[in-house]
């Protein structure tokens, strides 16, 4: 396929001196490419770099002339109209002129062949959900996720030759995760993601992985490329395996030789003596000796080092596949016990709520942005009192917010832990907090210097090492802005958790991972107060 970006030694680096990309070489074409990695990988830099709102430090980007681009954290002002955002109010002024009889000559240069534009406008907004949206309206009103279509919509309008998203269903629910899959499907020219969204990911003609400054390109959409990827690994453990083979062969026939050397020297000295061998000539034959025995030790230390260099190599090409393992056994709750009961409660939007909460039931809070999901979970939290009625707790509850407000950022972790766990001594700590992949260098360091990935585990660990230890364990949309990698020791430390779970996320093949019991379902416009409880899919309380 012909190249569409294309970037030539591209570095980047921070005014601190951090450098982000480091002769960064790759070429980006036509279809839809997924950009993956590691939080801190360079990602969102990359994208920044290719749309043009970045300068390199050195090197360059080979680009088309119109770019799209959608940012991971859209901003725009409040005050703006629907149509300024959609790039069509000079337009329609335009229009209004013209149809009021005071067109000037300039009006149908600017109008030009979009005599329609309102037509087309409004059937492109249809198609992102929008029926009935008012031009004129400012987008204040909108919600986030209503805005970030908008602006889609807007790409859609313009039609630049390339399309660039950062992480664009980051806050999305799940109608407008649709409607935006569906956006993508139907878009004709080249596409580039940043994302973790394994949905959109799956939509993909190609995976690009952005890795230690270098991407490398996988054929296909997410599920290939996590099948590539774990052929390469299988290949690499085997890589490995041989090499440490032959690193032990080489070190074995090395002392073997430096053995035989030794016997020879002893028997040869011995001889020399015993037969009264004149001194030059055994100077002579020593030498001889000496010489021979430093070429066939050599010889071998020459091997033993390729052996290592090999043995390097191949463990260069194993990843970092760690998985949080770690015993939650104080967390674990019998079937059956209560956990939570909630008695006439209404939430203070007027929503209606009748919960009943069980053994070590995993539930999932579903619906659209705004119907009541968080506004339950600071009722069930105590965070805000409800409208009437009460919520009452049986069992220790732990939330773990979208923001991870859990540690003290200028605290070293450690420490902010221990004050969660004031039972457990600092070597205990220790050792569980390295089981969630948080080792000596990072456990030290304030909450503020983390990586995203360090601290979302770190802040992770700090619930669960808590005491008393949670039973229920709450977590707000707990896969925003997480990698993959991060995901998926979230993924695996809840398999380990053995209480209850209430989950708000749209996530939904995270939600499947994890081993849902049953699901809380909140309609976009619940009637007056009512939402829907699904029936449990396995009940553990039964």
């Amino acid at each position: 396929m012909p190249p569409v970006l294309v970037c030539h030694d591209l570095t980047f680096s921070f005014p601190s001196g951090e450098i982000a990309l480091e002769e960064l070489t790759a070429t980006f074409t036509e279809g839809f490419t997924g950009l993956v990695g590691r939080n801190g990988a360079g990602k969102s830099t990359l994208i920044k770099l290719l749309a043009g709102t970045l300068t390199p430090t050195s090197g360059s980007v080979e680009r088309p002339e119109r770019i799209g681009y959608l940012p991971q954290d859209l901003v725009l002002a409040g005050d703006r109209t629907v149509a300024s955002v959609l790039g069509i109010g000079t337009v329609l002024q335009a229009l209004a002129r013209v149809d009021a009889g005071d067109g000037r000559l300039e009006d149908f240069e600017i109008i030009g062949d979009d005599w329609d534009i309102e037509d087309r406008v409004r059937a492109e907004l249809a198609a992102f959900g929008f029926s009935d949206l008012d031009l004129d309206r400012r987008i204040g009103t909108l919600s986030g996720g209503q805005v970030v279509l908008l602006a889609l919509a807007a790409q859609f309008l313009a039609r630049p030759d390339v399309l660039l998203l950062d992480e664009p269903t980051n806050n999305l629910d799940g109608p407008a995760r649709d409607r935006l899959y569906q956006a993508v499907r139907r878009w004709p020219g080249p596409v580039v993601a940043v994302s973790h969204d394994r949905e959109l990911l799956e939509l993909c003609d190609q995976i690009a992985e952005l890795r230690d400054s270098a991407i490398t390109f996988y054929g296909g959409n997410f599920s290939a490329y996590t099948a590539a990827v774990a052929t390469e690994q299988e290949a690499a453990a085997r890589a490995v395996r041989t090499a440490e083979a032959n690193l032990k062969r080489q070190r074995r026939e090395l002392i073997e030789a430096q053995t035989k050397m030794d016997r020879h020297n002893r028997y040869g000295k011995q001889f020399a003596e015993k037969s009264n061998m004149p001194a030059i000539l055994a100077g002579a034959m020593k030498r001889k000796a000496e010489v021979s025995q430093g070429k066939l030790r050599g010889g071998h230390e020459a091997d033993l080092d390729e052996a290592r260099k090999q043995l390097e190599e191949a463990e260069e090409r194993v990843r970092d596949d760690d998985r949080v393992r770690v015993d939650l056994s104080a967390t674990s709750v019998p079937g059956g016990r209560e956990i939570v009961i909630t008695d006439d409660l209404v939430l203070r939007n007027g929503v209606e709520v009748d919960l009943h909460i069980r053994g070590p039931e995993r539930l999932a809070l579903t619906g659209g942005n705004g119907t009541g999901k968080t506004t339950l979970i600071d009722t069930v939290t105590g965070a805000v009192p409800p409208r009437s009625g009460r919520v009452t707790g049986y069992v220790p509850i732990r939330l773990l917010p979208q923001r991870l407000q859990i540690l003290d950022p200028d605290l070293p972790v450690l420490t902010s832990v221990s004050r969660l766990a004031p039972g457990a001594d600092d070597n205990t700590l220790r050792a569980r907090l390295a089981r969630f992949l948080l080792g000596a260098d990072v456990i030290t360091r304030p909450a503020r210097t983390l990586s995203g990935g360090e601290l979302f585990r770190a802040s992770l660990a700090g619930l669960l090492l808590a005491e008393p230890a949670p039973q229920l364990l709450i977590l707000d949309e707990p896969t925003n802005n997480l990698d993959l990698d991060t995901v998926a020791a979230l993924t695996s430390a809840l398999r380990q958790y053995r209480g209850a779970l209430l989950v708000a996320s749209h996530d939904r093949p995270f939600l499947d991972e994890i081993g849902l019991t049953g699901e809380i379902s909140f309609t976009a416009e619940p009637p007056p107060g009512r939402f829907a409880r699904v029936e449990a899919l396995a009940s553990s309380a039964e």
